[in-house]
């Protein structure tokens, strides 16, 4: 008899250990809460699904915070791996220019139907709302809409997500059935950041800051465009810049931003700039200088105003200025998390240490990356790693 696997949720690491296992033979059925799969990948879809990115691998796996952990199976299925199973799947795809992969079509959904089409074609089975609510050893509990059950297998995967947009299925109800030191506490990941504004700055919600330099510190400097928003900003390069700024706030150290406003301009030019005849407005004399309404607002904003006229200290300031931050958007909000399931829980085959049966991937797991196609790599990657952490244990 083919020996029989659970997966506890059908988001893209558990469909991606179910395709490793079903290749193998064995009798896999998915348990999903919802009453459909993959409700968080579909949502990450609808303006453009980015699914990796095509930078150098060493560069790539770097993105990681535990970039050491994660590297053999990253590295195994990279981008372009992650490209030709697409393909195989119908779905083509394309490099942008910024080096992000996208499927052709930029949606995730017929990515999605071609691929449940496969697996049920492989004989994967799915049962759409049905929770697990209990798992001991090689059992699980599962409650549908009628009755509650109990059902016993060879090997049990948790590929529940980590604990943002509950909504779509990721509610972190699975944390109860492991002990606190086997998890590290979630934190919001690519998140907003929280800054008070004053009425002065309300004409500049939902306006971008554009071509900026950004830091925490120095030696992760990045490049691209801010939104300021009603509670702070928001944007890319905020996310890249979450790693630092929780960093900082784990050390009881404030939280600050540190910008350059004209990136392409030197100090020494930019004071030049700014040493206008009298006759001129300062509102003026910044606009010559390069910056635009919503840059002079947030100057204003943040810069004592007896240094306005000071040509060698508003430069300075221009060049770097420093935004003090009170924390992050609540996690619910967060596109991802950092924390999770440690690496010490888990054998290399991602074996949890204190239940032999029971597999753990995808984004349950203590590792984080910034926005960018490098989440669902991860997903995916893990994914298959514990299907071949299954198979090489049980066969």
């Amino acid at each position: 008899m083919p020996k029989r696997i659970a997966i506890i949720g059908a988001g893209p690491a558990g469909l991606m250990t179910a395709e490793v296992l079903a290749q193998y033979g064995y009798e896999v059925d998915i348990f999903e809460q919802k009453p459909s799969a993959a409700r968080k990948f579909l949502m990450a879809g609808k303006t453009g699904l980015n699914i990796s990115h095509a930078e150098p691998i060493q560069t790539f796996i770097q993105r990681y915070d535990h970039a050491e952990w994660l590297s053999p199976w990253v590295k195994q299925w990279d981008a372009q791996w992650i490209q030709g199973w697409m393909k195989d799947l119908g779905i083509e795809s394309y490099i942008g220019s910024s080096g992000r992969v996208f499927p052709i079509e930029m949606k995730a959904a017929p990515l999605l139907r071609a691929w449940l089409k496969r697996l049920a074609a492989d004989g994967v089975k799915f049962y759409y709302r049905h929770r697990c609510v209990g798992l001991s050893k090689n059992q699980l509990t599962i409650e549908n809409q009628s009755q509650r059950f109990t059902a016993t297998y060879d090997a049990i995967v948790l590929a529940c997500g980590a604990v943002s947009w509950s909504q779509l299925g990721s509610d972190g109800a699975w944390q109860q059935w492991l002990q606190n030191d086997e998890i590290t506490p979630f934190q919001a990941s690519n998140a907003g950041v929280l800054k008070s504004w004053s009425p002065f700055m309300q004409d500049c919600l939902g306006q971008p800051l554009k071509r900026v330099d950004a830091w925490v510190m120095p030696e992760h400097k990045t490049h691209g465009d801010i939104v300021i928003t009603h509670y702070g900003f928001e944007s890319g390069v905020i996310y890249k810049l979450g790693r630092d700024l929780r960093s900082r706030l784990a050390q009881d150290q404030n939280m600050q931003l540190h910008l350059d406003l004209l990136p392409d301009i030197s100090l020494d030019q930019l004071v030049k700039k700014l040493q206008g005849n009298k006759k001129q407005s300062l509102t003026n004399l910044w606009r010559k200088a390069g910056l635009d309404q919503v840059k002079i607002n947030l100057i204003r904003e943040v810069v004592a105003k007896n240094i306005w006229s000071d040509a060698k200290q508003m430069a300075e300031q221009i060049k770097g200025l420093t935004i003090s931050l009170s924390g992050f958007r609540p996690i619910e909000e967060a596109i991802s998390c950092a924390g999770g399931i440690k690496q010490t829980a888990l054998s290399s085959q991602l074996q949890l240490q204190s239940n032999p049966y029971v597999f753990c991937c995808g984004e349950m797991l203590d590792w984080d990356a910034p926005t960018g196609g490098y989440l669902l790599t991860a997903c995916f990657a893990t994914g298959r790693a514990a299907g071949e952490g299954i198979h090489h244990l049980i066969k």
